[in-house]
């Protein structure tokens, strides 16, 4: 039986909800092959850049995704030219091996769309935006509804309480948002790191540790826990 060669794509990888519903967007419409995911990671921190995820749970969750994950190392602070010139490095490497869709899970912000699609243009690469203005209150709740289990992670404390840091992402969370704050936390509100869902192949376990907070922005540290340990037997749930 003849099978259609897809076009072969890269993700932008945040570790976060959005980012891994694109990912399960594209794999069901079957319109690209996703082939690698591209991550920032801050190197100062070792974390990916925002969320404050570890690097080992980043790795974590390439390795339950199937895919190879490309870092993009950025110091702290970072000027907009070295992350420009360090994400077109590495996009041209994605470009050599034959790809030319970059997936991403933003929303709605126009701004942000534009300025990715001018710079994929420059290296000839098409930005794929499978999220593109959903209702972000349904889209949450479709995350919950195919299994997403996800950690707050990272929280502005311009834009929502700091005990939301290191909540589950679930309905009580939702039900629970300030009037203003996005579902999906599109506007910055919050992030989140993804640790269960139809496109990971096992969950992966975490327990959440530390609060800190760093110029406004406070963040749960989540702690890896081997793979296959069962988090009702011997760890806690984040939150």
């Amino acid at each position: 039986m003849f099978m259609p060669v897809l076009p072969k794509a890269i993700l932008c990888w945040s570790s976060g909800k959005d980012s891994a519903f694109a990912l399960h967007v594209v794999r069901s419409a079957g319109e690209a092959e996703v082939v690698g995911l591209l991550t920032t990671v801050t190197r100062p921190y070792d974390r990916v850049s925002m969320h404050g995820v570890r690097e080992e749970l980043l790795d974590r969750q390439a390795e339950e995704l199937g895919l190879a994950c490309v870092k993009i190392d950025i110091p702290s602070p970072c000027s907009n030219e070295f992350y420009d010139q360090e994400m077109t490095r590495a996009l041209l490497g994605f470009k050599a091996q034959g790809v030319t869709r970059v997936v991403f899970g933003d929303i709605f912000l126009e701004d942000i769309r534009k300025y990715r699609e001018a710079r994929l243009a420059e290296v000839g690469l098409e930005a794929v935006f499978p999220l593109w203005m959903r209702n972000t209150a349904e889209l949450a709740r479709d995350m919950l509804a195919i299994g997403f289990q996800a950690v707050v992670t990272c929280v502005d404390s311009s834009k929502l309480d700091c005990s939301f840091a290191g909540r589950l992402f679930d309905e009580r969370l939702l039900a629970s948002l300030p009037a203003g704050v996005d579902p999906c936390g599109e506007n910055g509100e919050f992030h989140t790191f993804v640790h269960a869902g139809p496109m990971f192949r096992r969950p992966i376990s975490v327990v959440a540790g530390e609060v800190v907070e760093r110029e406004g922005y406070i963040f749960s540290d989540l702690t890896p826990l081997p793979p296959l340990h069962d988090m009702e037997r011997g760890g806690r749930r984040p939150g």
